[in-house]
């Protein structure tokens, strides 16, 4: 163990200075880095160093620290790809390979070709933001979006804001502040990042009043809780779980009524609400913005994203006193939507204009609702191209089920057809995680020791991407 210790002093002795590495670097690059400020360089040097000195304590064996490099010239490709690293944007593509289509992790909803033309119009020129430009005068960032809304959905107003959190906090404030607001115990949702209904409601000022039991509740619980300081009652659809067998709820129908009959505002948040119903493309019934609205709801909110398939973004309908107050609040300044989510935004809500074209040219829905023969025949040719350019790997079609993501259609099983991988001599976590440190990442599912590729969630040029990354992944294996 001595020799060991010995022979780690030596390598540490060895270890190239930060200014010789620095040096070094640029003769290897010869005068390639023009422009990169030297303290750049000079961090990403001490960072190898860093790592090498790092490797050189930890090395159990004589093996081990044969394999680590300490000159300068075998250093400096290790500090030039750390400089690169450390210029490249952080955030970036991916491709998405789950079958989980609104992805949260990953993005959620993919933007229409026309959303994202508008995103870039708006970003690289001056806009009408809030300027009407017939009138000559100062206008407000709604008027893009509000009658667009109303039109498609039948609501009084609109007003959208950053996400639906924001359009729920906002709601809560500026109606219910110092109030009670009675909501089922079953529907005391918490959304992602540990954020839950009875804390947004607490920063609201609201009083919250649980009424029923986590898997019933009736009309009439509602009804004992009202007292004179009740001013709503909120209505949470459980978008991203299910609560299944001895089961009841009150519909929105029934909770307007009692609201209308004691003066009291009946809020429905929908979470990931949708404007087509999906129950007609062999999916899960979900209640659409407009059934919420028919139903009775004074106010509806929902995020722009998820199944609507646009930008993040909440989206408030309802009675037009109700929805201008909240526009008049303090608060809707500190969560008003920037202008490339508005424009993303309105250019997907056109898209809904037209109902069936909405199903093709959204990319969430057309996930959702992508045939399954079609589905099949990309797996297969997705194979074929693997085969090609992997051939060590035991490749598979197999089907299996997609999910919608994002706190959408819990529980739905969406059949789908996958490519699955295993490697003759490595774990299938080896080949996801070369997958996933790609220079353009796949993420990927492992199930049973294969490697899991669902064409659902593939878009038409990833193909050929996966197929070229795998080949590049197994012929580095042959050759080590």
């Amino acid at each position: 163990m001595s020799g060991v210790n010995n022979d780690k002093s030596d390598y540490l002795r060895r270890l190239s200075s930060v200014n010789d590495l620095i040096q070094a670097v640029y003769r290897s690059r010869k005068g390639g880095l023009k422009g990169i400020p030297r303290e750049l360089v000079a961090e990403a040097s001490r960072a190898v160093i860093q790592g090498i000195r790092q490797a050189i304590l930890e090395a159990r064996d004589e093996l081990s620290l044969k394999e680590i490099k300490t000159s300068a010239e075998e250093l400096a490709p290790m500090v030039e790809e750390e400089v690169e690293k450390r210029l490249s944007p952080s955030l970036r593509r991916v491709i998405n390979a789950t079958g989980v289509v609104v992805h949260t992790n990953l993005g959620r909803s993919l933007l229409a070709d026309t959303a994202v033309e508008a995103v870039r119009n708006v970003a690289s020129h001056y806009t009408n933001l809030e300027f009407e430009v017939d009138e000559g005068r100062r206008g407000s960032r709604q008027m893009h979006v509000r009658q667009l809304l109303c039109q498609l959905t039948g609501a009084e107003s609109a007003l959208v804001v950053n996400n639906n959190a924001a359009a729920v906090l906002l709601a809560l404030t500026a109606h219910a502040q110092g109030k009670e607001v009675i909501v089922s115990r079953g529907e005391l949702i918490e959304i992602g990042g540990s954020f839950r209904l009875p804390d947004i409601m607490a920063q609201s000022g609201a009083r919250l009043v649980e009424v029923g039991t986590t898997n019933k509740t009736y009309v009439e619980d509602y009804r004992k809780a009202i007292t004179e300081n009740t001013v709503m009652i909120l209505k949470a659809h459980t978008s991203n779980y299910r609560i299944v067998g001895f089961t009841a709820q009150a519909s929105v129908e029934d909770l307007s009524a009692l609201a209308t009959e004691h003066g009291l505002i009946l809020m429905e948040d929908l979470g990931s609400g949708t404007y087509v119903d999906l129950s007609e493309q062999g999916l899960p019934w979900e209640p659409t913005v407009e059934s919420s609205l028919k139903g009775g709801a004074d106010l509806v909110t929902f995020s722009g994203d998820k199944l609507l398939g646009g930008p993040q973004a909440g989206i408030v309908l309802g009675k037009a006193e109700l929805v201008e107050k909240m526009a008049r609040h303090p608060l809707a300044r500190a969560v008003r939507i920037d202008k490339l989510s508005l424009a993303a935004l309105e250019a997907t809500l056109r898209i809904y204009l037209d109902p069936l074209a909405a199903l093709e040219r959204i990319p969430t829905l057309r996930m959702l609702t992508q045939d399954l023969q079609k589905l099949r025949e990309r797996a297969e040719n997705l194979a074929t191209l693997i085969r090609k350019t992997a051939p060590t790997l035991l490749v598979e079609v197999v089907q299996d089920v997609s999910r919608a993501g994002g706190g959408s259609l819990p529980q739905a099983d969406i059949p789908t057809w996958t490519v699955t991988l295993q490697s003759q001599n490595r774990g299938a976590e080896w080949l996801e995680e070369r997958l996933r440190k790609y220079h353009i990442p796949i993420v990927t599912r492992v199930k049973n020791d294969r490697v899991i590729i669902d064409v659902r969630t593939l878009l038409e040029d990833e193909s050929s991407i996966i197929a070229e990354a795998l080949g590049k992944i197994t012929s580095s294996v042959q050759g080590e």
